[in-house]
């Protein structure tokens, strides 16, 4: 409150020596006040729910254990995995053909799951802008994403026993050369172009219901047993029937036993289809009343 009250009179008193306030009689306590709130305004970036999380994202020691932890529990499961000649990570309604006799593999989400885009993230705050689609495509362009913490490590020592790592993403299908040329860069092993399935592809007897990629792995299990998924979103690694808080947690409520096992998740506090949950996943709500809906979803333990 201290710092608000000083800035506010500073501000004020640089509005004041420029001429804007030649004296108290002609501009009142108040309007002086709002005078002091625009040039403040005018200097300092507004409030940004993304801030803090993409900070912590980019800076903090804690983001990069959490993945070093995930993906060596990962490593310490993948000898049981590829022993069991039944084992399956696929949900069951994405399971079409039997696993037995098919080869090994390995789902794994693009974005924030193995290649860090906080950068991108970062621009749009400094820029003050949302989510737009030719700016993440250039990004995208630009090749530029590093591998997030033990991701490369892990996927390469799978493959070289070998298990086929798939990138399902939603990235666009279109994107697909600038992606694979990003992930081979960071030391992702990924010997064939059709490892990477991007929103757009095509699966024959399967019908796209929007972002969902529930078709692209039946793709995949067709021709593989998947030992593991990875992804910072519960639609990694399941289809979600309602995408509302208590939807996403019926998806996962099955497969609880395989947290840790089968199925792992990565931290990401930037963007993901939880937060459109909070507010009817419907964007065109004022900013004011998606805030509102948010804040009315914290638990303050009363």
């Amino acid at each position: 409150m201290c710092r608000m009250r000083f800035a506010v009179l500073a501000a004020a008193l640089t509005l004041a020596l420029a001429g804007c306030v030649t004296s108290a009689d002609t501009i009142g306590p108040a309007e002086q006040a709002n005078q002091a709130a625009a040039v403040i305004a005018q200097e300092d970036p507004p409030a940004d729910d993304r801030l803090n999380a993409v900070v912590w994202y980019q800076t903090s020691e804690e983001r990069d254990l959490v993945f070093r932890i995930v993906y060596r529990a990962a490593s310490e499961k993948l000898k049981a995995a590829l022993a069991d000649k039944t084992w399956d990570a696929l949900p069951k309604e994405d399971r079409t053909t039997p696993v037995k006799g098919l080869p090994p593999a390995i789902i794994v989400d693009v974005d924030e799951t193995v290649l860090d885009n906080a950068p991108s993230s970062a621009r749009q705050i400094v820029e003050r802008g949302d989510f737009d689609d030719a700016q993440w495509g250039a990004w995208v362009e630009e090749r530029k994403a590093k591998a997030l913490p033990g991701a490369a490590a892990f996927l390469d020592t799978a493959a070289k026993q070998g298990v086929t790592v798939f990138y399902i993403s939603n990235r666009d299908a279109g994107q697909a050369e600038a992606t694979i040329a990003n992930l081979r860069a960071t030391g992702f092993p990924i010997a064939s172009d059709a490892q990477f399935l991007g929103l757009g592809t095509v699966v024959d007897g399967c019908e796209q219901e929007g972002s969902s990629k529930s078709c692209r792995r039946q793709l995949v299990g067709r021709t593989h047993r998947v030992l593991m998924q990875f992804g910072d979103q519960v639609g990694d690694l399941v289809h979600i029937v309602a995408n509302t808080t208590e939807g996403r947690r019926a998806a996962v409520a099955p497969y609880e036993a395989w947290i840790g096992e089968r199925w792992f998740v990565l931290p990401n506090p930037m963007y993901g289809s939880w937060e459109p949950a909070l507010f009817d996943n419907d964007w065109r709500q004022p900013a004011s009343q998606r805030r509102a809906k948010k804040q009315s979803a914290l638990d303050l333990a009363k």
